[in-house]
């Protein structure tokens, strides 16, 4: 999709379109903000729906977009656009309006599609890519109830890593159920509200972490550390200081990333001898909806084939936290190989999540196979 953004929009010429689709997919992505707590963004795409006719080549390009705009988060990246031109200064208008988080919507939006409509069509090219360290906690939690199997040090590999932040979840503190774990004296502190029954706690010791991503960023590039902060949504405080926290974390303790496809990645991971004693988990958030269907199963071939080589002394495990298929609800699902033959492992859901890690229902559901 990347190459094909402004091919798509260059290709609109004549009168504008009716914006049936786009309009219809702004509209539900402003309700599912405001369900998320964040009436400021839900305010911004509700203007966007209504203004989205100032912007026709924009229009064109959501109303031609191939596939489902909901799984490719169109919306999301229009407001990371919008979010980013306001952090920018160059239209006051806008600028005031995030600053204040109040105000005229529907002006500064109209303004800002009429003259930086080229900008956000480049906007558009960027997958979403928040690397929401949020979703560590879910991370961690499911990895501290990999240990209740077996208590042994993991090597991570973390598919759609984005800047990698994830990578450092063995350097993060966590809150997780009114017990303080993980780097105590990390500067950065990851507390979702916690529901239902508490998760087990215990040591997590990170061997390696490596991860690969389609378009990985790269945080010395100060560009590259502004688009990030822009797809915070921009009423959310306590989420951008997260990230901020991270970022300079990150240029401590380097994440590990490779920029490639998952699915050959993956193999050529798995491929490499695995240590004596040590889990390898594979894990990913919010990044099976981005790939077609032929690489999503070409992933899923190889988790499935890694599991079936497991042994007793070099398990395998999944973590998935992942929308379900009706985009119902956020499952945290762990799937374990300890090398006693079952091919498709003992899965089970641990629980369900804020899409960001807002909040955890835990609910480690009995095993069942995949």
């Amino acid at each position: 999709m990347r190459t094909n953004i402004h091919a798509i929009a260059r290709s609109h010429v004549g009168p504008a379109l009716e914006p049936v689709r786009a309009q219809r997919e702004l509209r539900r992505q402003s309700a599912v903000a405001r369900t998320l707590g964040s009436s400021f963004v839900g305010n911004i795409l509700a203007s966007a729906a209504r203004q989205i006719g100032q912007a026709p080549r924009l229009c064109a390009l959501i109303e031609a977009w191939p596939g489902d705009l909901a799984a490719a988060a169109v919306a999301m990246r229009l407001n990371a656009g919008l979010h980013a031109l306001a952090q920018q200064g160059g239209m006051p208008d806008l600028t005031a309006l995030y600053r204040n988080r109040a105000g005229n919507f529907d002006a500064a939006i109209s303004s800002a599609f009429a003259l930086c409509e080229g900008e956000l069509i480049t906007w558009m090219a960027h997958p979403t890519q928040t690397n929401e360290v949020g979703r560590a906690g879910a991370l961690m939690a499911a990895l501290m109830t990999l240990q209740q199997t077996r208590q042994l040090p993991v090597e991570l590999l973390e598919l759609g890593a984005s800047a990698g932040l994830n990578l450092n979840l063995g350097h993060y503190r966590y809150e997780l159920a009114g017990r303080t774990c993980g780097q105590i004296a990390s500067p950065v502190c990851i507390a979702p509200e916690w529901r239902g029954a508490a998760a087990a706690v215990a040591p997590v010791e990170v061997a390696s972490a490596r991860g690969v991503d389609l378009h990985p960023l790269r945080l010395s590039d100060a560009d590259t550390r502004e688009r990030l902060m822009a797809f915070v949504w921009a009423d959310q405080d306590c989420r951008a200081e997260r990230l901020a926290a991270a970022i300079q974390l990150a240029r401590l303790h380097v994440p590990a990333l490779d920029e490639g496809r998952a699915a050959p990645w993956l193999e050529h991971q798995l491929a490499s001898p695995q240590r004596d004693g040590t889990w390898r988990v594979v894990f990913h958030s919010m990044f099976m909806q981005y790939l077609g269907d032929d690489e999503r199963r070409a992933v899923m071939t190889r988790i499935l084939q890694a599991g079936a080589r497991a042994q007793p002394d070099r398990p395998f495990a999944w973590i998935a936290l992942e929308w379900r298929a009706d985009r119902s609800a956020v499952e945290l699902r762990l799937t374990e190989w300890s090398g006693s033959g079952e091919a498709a492992g003992r899965s089970r859901v641990l629980a369900l999540c804020h899409p960001y890690g807002d909040w955890i229902a835990w609910q480690d559901q009995p095993f069942a196979g995949r």
